[in-house]
């Protein structure tokens, strides 16, 4: 289980206010950013005088510099040819956005691909504690989650809906044509079968190290190495980099023995 200085801190601000409806139910809700980014991120400098450097938009045909005013939105159909959409275009095909999240059907929550996962968020009641609890108490009971949609900014996202840890969480999925399906690749369709001593020692590999799920032992390492690099850069200290040891590919079997015999240890 992570501890609370594992667990990233919530938003003091909700990104959407709303409710969730079930036909004629409604349960007014707010949604919190529930996955924090903690990557690094860095801005380009002018090598010379360590200044930020700003991008300006720049006409490929004249190299003029383009005022936002002066500019149109285009989807490029074929290399360098492209459809020009005026703004009321756009704006008459974007879905609703009715500051509800419709529930149409209930399905098992371990029933769900979670290949299909995208992001995760918080749903808090507003003002409407006693449905929210109603609500969330059921479906814990039935092991269920609420399928259905939302419009976030100009993109209607499926959803669902369910119980974690005391709270609605609600979690947007990718629709089907936005994963791939790995049988479509001709290498894997290729894949010729284990020989028998292979997965036997294979197999022993797996129970050695079977275990729980628990994500906490998993750290961020180059995270780490970069606040150490950021306190090492800010004292003033010299840094020397160091290149990483190329790792040696073995045959398969002889990679196996070598595996069984470390584990054993």
């Amino acid at each position: 289980m992570a501890n609370d200085q594992d667990t990233a801190k919530p938003s003091n601000r909700p990104i959407w206010s709303g409710s969730i409806t079930i036909g004629l139910v409604n349960v007014p809700v707010k949604l919190y950013t529930m996955i924090r980014d903690q990557a690094f991120s860095f801005r380009f400098l002018h090598n010379e005088d360590g200044q930020p450097l700003k991008y300006e938009r720049v006409c490929s045909r004249d190299n003029k510099v383009i005022d936002w005013k002066d500019t149109v939105k285009g989807y490029e159909i074929r290399k360098n040819e492209f459809i020009v959409f005026k703004k009321e275009e756009l704006d008459a095909i974007r879905p609703e956005s009715d500051q509800r999240i419709r529930l149409e059907k209930f399905i098992s929550l371990l029933s769900i691909d979670p290949i299909y996962f995208e992001k995760s968020y918080v749903l808090v009641p507003d003002r409407s504690e006693e449905a929210y609890s109603l609500l969330m108490t059921v479906i814990q009971q039935e092991g269920k989650a609420g399928m259905g949609k939302i419009t976030l900014r100009t993109k209607e996202y499926p959803v669902i809906v369910y119980e974690y840890k005391g709270a609605l969480v609600l979690t947007t999925l990718r629709y089907a044509n936005e994963v791939t399906n790995p049988g479509d690749l001709e290498e894997l369709t290729k894949l010729k079968k284990p020989q028998k001593n292979e997965l036997e020692l294979a197999e022993k590999i797996i129970k050695e190290l079977t275990g729980e799920f628990d994500i906490t032992e998993y750290r961020d390492g180059y995270r780490e190495k970069m606040e150490k690099l950021i306190e090492m850069k800010m004292k003033g200290e010299v840094v020397v980099a160091q290149v990483p040891k190329k790792e040696e590919v073995k045959e398969l079997m002889v990679a196996l023995q070598e595996t069984i015999k470390q584990l054993a240890k």
